[in-house]
């Protein structure tokens, strides 16, 4: 079986000792670096939670019996196998679909979802900004810009989302004749001014845990007359440009609303069929209640929410209650 990422020989070997609940994880190595943490580990063992590492080499039906596979692994050889496992075992729960996962692998699918929940009521109201995909042809990307009416600063994101650093990568031009210098295939967004500041959702099935971070500052009407060509951005929203202790004015550091965030997510978890994703949201500079999500992401960076491991440990123990996660007796 050929697969995108590899689990080293250690992995193959069960992770604390528990009769509860049996979690099968196929993770890279450096997945399981970041998100088995020995914190979480040792909270799970005292839960009565059990990591066991799959065996790659070995059919997936037979091993187990599991009552949670958590996996974050690509490739079409290895979505194929964890799809057949689902098929067949429906009374395990599988974190996630592929078919889930894979969709937010696009940058204007993704998106899309969110356009489509046409989320506002008195809580707020949450949209993305207007975005054009460009997939080839970088001279055409001025005239597609007016064509469709876009406004500049415009933000520059690679269209797949694979997990590389590149996928990553972020410009933001200032000018139209600039924008043949980006690199199809591509989403432009329209830059919208939100104090510098973002949010990172994390949803872990039903709870739902809001951290701010650092991100781009205001771009003003003055700087994007003087400025031209292309930027290439830092990367913004990691863990280490955390905003939660930052002295910031109220209007700025004030979370969504919770329950604005309760309909998004659930929303977004109907649409999606994923468990495990988190939102990066921003507020429109000036206003309290204009909200955008700018990039949704699959199981990222859980490793550094706070009290993660209490959070993900509860939400394994409240799959074991479903109907969906009893084993069949052997």
């Amino acid at each position: 079986m050929r697969l995108n990422g590899e689990m080293g020989e250690e992995e193959e070997e069960e992770i604390g000792v528990a009769d509860k609940l049996v979690v099968g994880y196929a993770l890279t190595s450096k997945k399981k670096k970041s998100f088995l943490q020995q914190k979480l580990l040792c909270l799970a063992q005292n839960k009565g939670i059990s990591f066991v590492a799959i065996d790659l080499k070995r059919p997936l039906s037979d091993q187990g019996p599991f009552d949670v596979v958590l996996h974050k692994l690509s490739g079409k050889d290895w979505c194929e196998v964890i799809e057949e496992y689902r098929q067949k075992h429906p009374e395990v729960a599988v974190l996630d679909p592929p078919d889930g996962i894979q969709h937010l692998h696009n940058r204007q699918s993704m998106l899309q979802d969110v356009a489509d929940l046409n989320l506002s009521d008195c809580h707020g109201k949450v949209g993305v900004p207007r975005q054009l995909v460009i997939t080839k042809d970088p001279s055409s990307i001025p005239y597609e810009v007016t064509k469709a009416g876009l406004k500049l600063p415009l933000v520059a994101k690679p269209l797949v989302v694979d997990g590389s650093a590149k996928s990553h990568e972020l410009f933001l031009a200032y000018d139209q004749f600039s924008l043949t210098e980006l690199e199809p295939p591509l989403v432009l967004q329209e830059f919208v001014n939100h104090g510098a500041i973002l949010f990172k959702v994390y949803i872990v099935g039903e709870t739902i845990k809001v951290v701010r971070r650092f991100s781009l500052p205001n771009v003003s009407k003055c700087e994007l007359e003087k400025v031209s060509g292309v930027c290439r951005l830092p990367r913004v929203s990691s863990a280490s440009a955390s905003a939660d202790d930052a002295d910031l004015e109220p209007g700025v550091a004030e979370h969504p609303p919770r329950p604005l965030l309760e309909k998004l997510a659930r929303g977004l978890r109907r649409r999606l069929g994923l468990r495990l994703f988190n939102i990066d949201m921003i507020r429109e500079h000036g206003t309290r209640d204009v909200f955008y999500v700018i990039d949704i992401n699959y199981s990222a960076g859980y490793g550094k929410v706070p009290d993660y491991e209490h959070i993900f440990t509860d939400f394994l123990l409240s799959l074991a209650q479903s109907k969906y996660t009893k084993r069949p007796a052997t």
